[in-house]
């Protein structure tokens, strides 16, 4: 379940068989309307091979031709005919179903708001849902602060034209995204502060390694997770491990601060 193109909430994909997909069932209509593989290939962005390898495989499993070879061309079979109008007929079912179902959730405000904070896909690997607290603005830049429900807050430098373009306000919801890159983290202060404007105290509660670099997860109090991407050395030289304490340390700077579309 995620949010189409479109800021559906909702989407699955219909196949038949287990394996006949949209992309099959457009390349038989484009044999229909053409009379040509190599055409009906280019239109349903196949090479020729491939379109007549996918067309050779499911009338195998068909046990029947699905097409018949003419002088004027290649047409189809009366079995393509009747898949593909049961697969139009499926489809337009499919599109109903998600239709309705897509109006139930709309009637849930709560599940709504929740679906559309979990649909947005991006490379930031650190996505917190908050509210924003405060909002201290100046001539060029202004720092937006965001309360989580953890209890933990985050704080953004923006420009102040993003803040107005976005039209961020007091007790509007957003979100926080952070690359794991950005997030340095810190085993020791030694009695030393540091100026980064977000320093979140937590616990190792997961260390995944890789050939060069790894990654590790904080557990903040009230349980937001933080992940922080650093080298194998430098994990080596903090001598993290599961259980350890350490901060996750990151600049407002790196912050980008995202708010829901008006009328999405």
């Amino acid at each position: 379940m995620h949010a189409g193109p479109d800021g559906a909430l909702l989407s699955a994909e219909l196949k038949l068989a287990g394996r006949l997909d949209a992309r099959f069932f457009a390349l038989l209509q484009a044999l229909a309307d053409t009379g040509s593989i190599n055409r009906a290939a280019r239109t349903a962005g196949f090479s020729y091979k491939g379109a007549w390898l996918l067309l050779a495989a499911a009338s195998n499993l068909a046990n029947e031709p699905l097409l018949a070879t003419t002088t004027a061309g290649t047409r189809l079979t009366p079995a393509a005919r009747a898949l593909l109008a049961a697969w139009q007929a499926l489809q337009a079912e499919h599109r109903d179903f998600l239709r309705a179902q897509e109006a139930r959730l709309h009637q849930l405000p709560a599940l709504q708001g929740l679906l559309r904070r979990m649909s947005m896909r991006t490379s930031a690997r650190n996505q917190f849902a908050g509210t924003v607290q405060a909002i201290e603005r100046g001539p060029v830049a202004a720092e937006v602060t965001l309360a989580l429900k953890s209890g933990a807050e985050i704080t953004a430098t923006l420009t102040s034209a993003a803040v107005q373009r976005l039209k961020l306000k007091q007790g509007q919801e957003a979100l926080a995204l952070v690359k794991a890159s950005a997030v340095v983290l810190v085993s020791d202060f030694a009695g030393w502060q540091l100026s980064a404007r977000n320093q979140l105290a937590g616990t190792v509660s997961r260390i995944e390694r890789g050939a060069v670099s790894s990654l590790v997860v904080l557990t903040l109090p009230g349980g937001t997770l933080i992940t922080a991407s650093l080298t194998n050395d430098g994990l080596e030289a903090l001598g993290l491990k599961v259980g350890s304490a350490a901060s996750a340390v990151f600049k407002a700077s790196a912050v980008l601060i995202a708010v829901q579309a008006l009328g999405a």
